[in-house]
């Protein structure tokens, strides 16, 4: 007998038809022979509804009354849906967070699972029941109820599975599985039957909405096949494993980010410690940074750029203006008016002239990108928000993403192998802390150079000229950053084996020397690269390694970020030393 986790998001049970259309799911996986824990969100706009409510009785509510609101949504349906089990003759028991013993740490509205106790839910299964579990809450060492935050429900739903050993976690939700890009946007978008974890974990921190990022740490880290599929068909749906839909495709979707705003904290001292003063306060207030870029400073000087949520904007510019001011920076600036596109796949790692395709598809679309940034699995680039549409289908179409890879393994049909874990007692002390930081490794790499073109025009298709031009000359590039330009002029850097650093910089003069721009180089860096689940979820991450670096007053040239890695460029005379802080930094997050 296996066990089955199901989730129902809000669309799935939003009317009492399809309450009982969940159920009747839940009751066939029941009468396979399986053991059966549901887990619900709350039905359709509910949660909505209760936060415009209490907006009208408080403009400003307490964290720990909203949390104490909103669990209420997930409690409706977890009584419902236990109803319907038992209007068609099975048993059920319907449990909240605190009930099923979800425990977390006390940050209302975006706590973070502990632990979780099985003892009461094994119980109850091995009498029968069908478990009815709250998505969405838990309870802090207080007793105080908290809530998990955006995709909350499925993060309880793949914990449940991880904890559980459960063979599979189903995600039911209202679209058939997880596209190459949002089918809301691109009509043309394909439902992939596999995806990766790492590119499923790069595509939900892009805004995937079919699955939240939490979710896909946990069944990262525990090994729990994740099965995303509709609640009102039998499309099979995608199978979220260790296994890609292609180990030859550079790309394997495509994200696009609209409500995200770009902050620049322009003319900081190029020294070491800053980056640490500018994020430690935002870490301080939980506001999530996506996309950090900062490129090599001029005169002592150098611009950071990141983005944040719209709704954190303007708390995150009070946190960093103070900072910026103690700095001595020049200035804060701000843009609402911009969207991220990105492209994602695993075998983006190992083949060259994905960037310069991505590039030139934009440009001939006459799409300005405003930000670079890279990681071995994804390019992102920040442009004009009202040309989010139109560069999202220009990347989707230069790829072929609406066509299946050649080397797509054959179809599932939504039956995954059960998972053995012959040491329980190693698997349950692991899952404790269960939203701790992973840390898979902490490395340095010598062997590149890096190349900065600074002042070219600020125009589309400028990065596709000059990245064609590199490929052309066969030249790899492993690490691409363009910070936030200002008065037309914006600066790009590149890194490039050594090897070719004579080629890259002769392709460099050309291209700058039409262009008006300056080239500069080094001719050996140090790359350090953290690598790991949840990089981003963990704000604590980036933190860690500024404030690790400072402390051996060892000065940052370069960061960028993803959702698996954080890379950072330092001096190439201190890489040793720098990796020497790093490991220490993380030693106890290390797998």
């Amino acid at each position: 007998m296996a066990l089955v986790v199901q989730k129902f998001g809000g669309t799935s049970v939003a009317d009492p038809q399809k309450i009982q259309a969940a159920a009747r799911k839940a009751i066939r996986t029941h009468q396979q022979g399986h053991q059966v824990v549901v887990v619900v969100s709350a039905m359709g706009h509910q949660t909505d509804e209760l936060i415009r409510l209490a907006h009208q009785i408080n403009p400003r509510p307490p964290a720990r009354e909203m949390d104490m609101l909103l669990s209420t949504g997930e409690q409706v349906s977890v009584a419902l849906m236990a109803m319907a089990v038992h209007a068609m003759g099975y048993q059920a028991i319907s449990l909240t967070g605190a009930q099923i013993g979800i425990c977390t740490d006390s940050t209302y509205s975006k706590a973070r699972i502990r632990s979780i106790s099985t003892r009461r839910i094994r119980d109850l299964l091995d009498q029968g029941n069908i478990v009815i579990a709250a998505g969405f809450q838990g309870i802090d060492d207080q007793f105080n109820i908290t809530t998990l935050g955006r995709g909350g429900s499925d993060t309880t739903a793949v914990a449940l599975a991880a904890v559980l050993d459960a063979q599979v976690c189903e995600i039911y939700t209202d679209v058939d599985g997880v596209y190459t890009t949002d089918p809301r946007l691109l009509p043309e978008a394909r439902l992939m039957p596999y995806i990766s974890y790492d590119e499923m974990l790069e595509l939900a921190s892009l805004g995937a909405g079919v699955m939240h990022s939490r979710a896909v740490e946990f069944g990262k880290k525990f090994d729990v096949p994740i099965h995303v599929r509709s609640s009102f068909t039998d499309i099979p749906g995608t199978l979220i494993t260790t296994q890609p839909e292609s180990r030859t495709r550079p790309v394997t979707g495509a994200a696009c980010v609209r409500h995200d705003a770009r902050v620049t904290v322009r003319g900081v001292p190029d020294r070491p410690g800053v980056s640490l003063a500018l994020f430690a306060p935002l870490a301080q207030q939980a506001i999530t940074v996506d996309m950090i870029v900062q490129n090599v400073g001029a005169d002592g000087r150098a611009d950071i750029s990141f983005t944040v949520p719209r709704g954190d904007l303007e708390a995150a510019v009070e946190a960093v203006e103070q900072a910026a001011r103690s700095l001595g920076a020049s200035a804060v600036d701000t843009d609402q008016q911009v969207a991220k596109i990105s492209v994602v796949g695993l075998a983006m790692a190992t083949q060259a002239g994905v960037a310069q395709r991505m590039f030139r598809a934009l440009a001939q679309a006459g799409i300005n990108i405003l930000m670079i940034t890279t990681s071995e699995i994804k390019i992102s680039v920040l442009i004009p928000e009202d040309q989010a549409v139109a560069a999202l289908r220009a990347v989707h179409q230069a790829f072929q993403l609406d066509q299946p890879p050649e080397d797509a393994p054959p179809p599932h049909n939504g039956q995954v192998q059960r998972r053995s874990h012959a040491n329980a007692v190693a698997v349950v002390e692991r899952l404790q802390g269960m939203e701790d930081l992973l840390v898979e490794d902490v490395s340095l790499d010598e062997s590149q150079s890096r190349v900065t073109i600074s002042g070219v025009p600020d125009r589309p298709g400028v990065a596709a000229e000059v990245f064609e031009a590199l490929g052309k000359e066969q030249v790899v590039v492993d690490m691409i950053v363009q910070s936030f330009g200002q008065q037309g002029r914006a600066s790009l850097s590149f890194t490039v084996p050594q090897k070719d650093l004579d080629q890259a910089l002769q392709v460099a003069q050309q291209v700058a020397s039409r262009l008006g721009a300056q080239v500069s180089h080094q001719h050996q860096m140090a790359k350090l690269s953290v690598t790991g689940v949840g990089m981003r979820s963990h704000a604590q991450v980036a933190i860690g390694m500024f404030r690790a670096l400072a402390q051996r007053n060892i000065n940052i040239e370069m960061i960028s970020t993803s959702e698996v890695r954080v890379n950072v460029v330092v001096h190439r005379q201190q890489g040793s030393q720098a990796l020497e802080a790093l490991r220490e930094a993380f030693a106890e997050a290390m797998i």
